[in-house]
C-alpha cells in the first residue's frame, strides 16, 4: 500500500536508503554505498509538506519511499529507494506512478529525476518507465541547480544526468492526491 508517510517512521526511511545502496558497492561505488542518507530533520520537510510517500508491506511497515517536491513548475522526485528485500517487485514504478497522480492533479507537465547515467537500475531503469535524458540546454534552473550541487559533493564521478516523463492531463474523474 502506498501512503504518506508518519513522523515516527523517517528514522526507518533512512535505513531503507542505507540497505539500497549497499549494491551501488557491486560497481565500484563505494563511495555511494557509504553516503550519509537524508537527516531525519530533512526527511521531515518533505514528510510535513505531505512529499514524503512509502510503500508499506502487509504489516504497514515502510519497505520502499519516494521523496517528491515542486521544481521549476514541474514534479521532480528528490529520491526513491526501495530495500532489498523488496526489490525487483515494482515497488519504485507504482510509487513514481503516484507521484505522478499528484502532479496531474496540480496540472503539472513533467516528473523529473537526476540520476546516474550508467548504473544499470538507474537511468536505463527510469528510460523503461517513460523517462527521458534533458540535453544541457534543456534544463531549467532548479535542475541545473541540482546537477551543480551534486558535482560540488563528488557525484560527478560517475555520469549524472536529469531526466523527466510527461504527465498525462488530468481526467475529469481521475483521484485527487494530496502533497501541499
Amino acid at each position: 500500500m502506498i501512503r504518506a508517510a508518519r513522523a515516527d517512521e523517517l528514522e526507518r526511511l533512512r535505513g531503507i536508503e542505507l540497505a539500497a545502496g549497499e549494491i551501488f558497492r557491486s560497481l565500484g561505488m563505494d563511495a555511494i554505498a557509504e553516503d550519509e542518507p537524508l537527516t531525519v530533520t530533512e526527511l521531515a520537510l518533505f514528510q510535513t509538506r505531505g512529499g514524503a510517500l512509502v510503500f508499506t508491506d502487509a504489516s504497514d511497515v515502510p519497505v520502499a519511499y519516494l521523496l517528491l517536491e515542486r521544481l521549476d513548475g514541474n514534479a521532480h522526485v528528490e529520491q526513491l529507494s526501495v530495500h532489498p528485500s523488496h526489490a525487483r517487485r515494482g515497488l519504485g514504478s507504482e510509487l513514481l506512478d503516484n507521484a505522478e497522480k499528484w502532479a496531474q492533479a496540480e496540472g503539472l507537465e513533467w516528473l523529473t529525476l537526476t540520476t546516474f547515467r550508467d548504473v544499470p537500475w538507474n537511468a536505463p531503469y527510469y528510460r523503461r518507465l517513460g523517462f527521458e535524458e534533458l540535453e544541457p540546454d534543456m534544463l531549467d534552473d532548479g535542475l541545473r541547480g541540482i546537477l551543480e550541487c551534486e558535482t560540488l559533493v563528488g557525484l560527478s564521478r560517475w555520469p549524472r544526468i536529469a531526466m523527466r516523463r510527461r504527465v498525462e492531463p488530468h481526467s475529469a474523474g481521475a483521484a485527487s492526491v494530496s502533497l501541499y
